[in-house]
């Protein structure tokens, strides 16, 4: 897969050199990474909308920071840690980039959330979900924003288990996200007095996983749990649909993605129960953003989407109050100052890394039950910032505990 970089000359944001002299970083562009998945499976729930969502913060901040014109500049890591890496590296040390931000797929967020650290920048998980980027894999420039596995399965898993939904097969995703996701999700289950009756794992590029969910079908299963992404997971609910799973077990995305609804329908994708840290019809406030987004992207956003705009508007503010880029100190005002916006009211940054705000267990909604486009949930509990993820007290993070 050709590598491709998009910088903002093709966003409508005052564009210049990559590259420059060191010296003359100090009064030029400030400029922001957006590091994501441009052509891969993850697309449709990264990509292009991040651009846009984080293109938009800069927009509203003026385009201008610190009397410093705000460039925005684009590349896809192609899912590969390895690509990612290079990538951070070379925008830190010579392309003036002082934030990365989207970083969809734990493994490349786990990976530049290290060269952010070692290069004393920052970097902003929104598309990424593995709770270790804020236990084990924390570091002191990097913050996960949007939602995380522990979150996702407090959410789902309790929704279900409190339906007398005992028992659970996991179909896993062989990478850092699947894995945690399965993880968590089985210490809501064990903890509630439930039992895992088998797990597989898929390649996440399988094309089709029609053989593992036979075996989801023949364990008997109350719950098949999917934990994984992407277009390999609208393509194994579709499978699930097709073989009938759904007329005897419960089928659950434990990450499941406002596109990936869409690309389901709702005849298809009626009746599951999902997390989610960010709906577009909440309340006044999210429709609001959500039509200038649709204006933009020709599609209502999602929790990625709104996690990206948020958390640049914060940085971006952080560094405005802050009078410097200096990576300690906008950490520093990022940590003290709460996010009140439509994304999350009362959110707050913990030392962790970790934005801890409300989350939100949604049904999908019977096709009678949509009035109009876009309108596929509905509430089915809140759970508070205090409970949607792992107490400190419990964290790994040598931040937390140190030595």
């Amino acid at each position: 897969m050709r590598r491709r970089e998009f910088t903002a000359a093709g966003l409508g944001i005052a564009a210049g050199a990559l590259a420059r002299p060191a010296l003359a970083q100090d009064s030029g562009p400030i400029r922001i990474g957006v590091l994501t998945d441009m052509s891969g499976q993850f697309a449709d729930q990264s990509g292009e909308g991040a651009v846009a969502a984080m293109r938009m913060a800069v927009q509203d901040c003026g385009g201008q920071l610190l009397g410093r014109p705000v460039e925005v500049v684009v590349a896809d890591h192609q899912n590969r840690p390895d690509v990612a890496v290079a990538r951070a590296r070379e925008w830190y040390d010579r392309g003036g980039v002082h934030l990365i931000g989207n970083l969809i797929n734990s493994a490349v967020a786990l990976a530049v959330a290290g060269v952010a650290r070692e290069r004393n920048r920052i970097a902003i998980v929104n598309g990424s979900g593995s709770s270790r980027i804020t236990n084990e894999g924390c570091t002191p420039n990097s913050i996960h924003y949007a939602y995380d596995t522990v979150a996702l399965a407090r959410g789902t898993a309790n929704a279900l288990l409190r339906e007398g939904k005992t028992s659970w097969f996991f179909l896993t995703a062989d990478y850092a996200f699947g894995h945690a996701l399965e993880s968590d999700t089985t210490d809501v289950v064990r903890a509630a007095g439930g039992r895992v009756a088998g797990t597989v794992r898929y390649p996440v590029e399988s094309a089709d996983l029609s053989s593992f969910l036979l075996r989801a079908q023949g364990s008997g299963a109350e719950v098949v749990a999917i934990a994984g992404s992407g277009t390999v997971f609208i393509n194994a609910v579709k499978a699930a649909h097709e073989f009938g799973l759904r007329r005897r077990q419960t089928v659950v995305g434990l990450l499941t993605w406002l596109p990936d609804v869409h690309a389901l329908g709702l005849q298809v994708a009626q009746g599951m129960v999902l997390t989610n840290g960010f709906y577009w019809d909440r309340d006044d406030a999210t429709r609001a953003w959500a039509q200038r987004f649709f204006a933009v992207r020709n599609r209502m956003p999602h929790m990625g989407d709104a996690g990206d705009y948020s958390s640049t508007m914060h940085y971006l503010r952080a560094v405005q109050a802050a009078g410097t880029l200096d990576a300690a100190a906008v950490m520093a005002k990022m940590r003290d100052t709460p996010i009140a916006d439509f994304f999350a009211a009362g959110g707050r940054i913990r030392a962790d890394g970790r934005m801890v705000h409300d989350m939100y267990v949604y049904e999908v909604k019977r096709p009678e039950e949509s009035a109009r486009p876009w309108d596929y949930y509905k509430l089915r509990a809140t759970i508070p910032a205090a409970e949607a993820y792992r107490p400190l007290a419990q964290s790994a993070c040598p931040l937390v505990r140190p030595g």
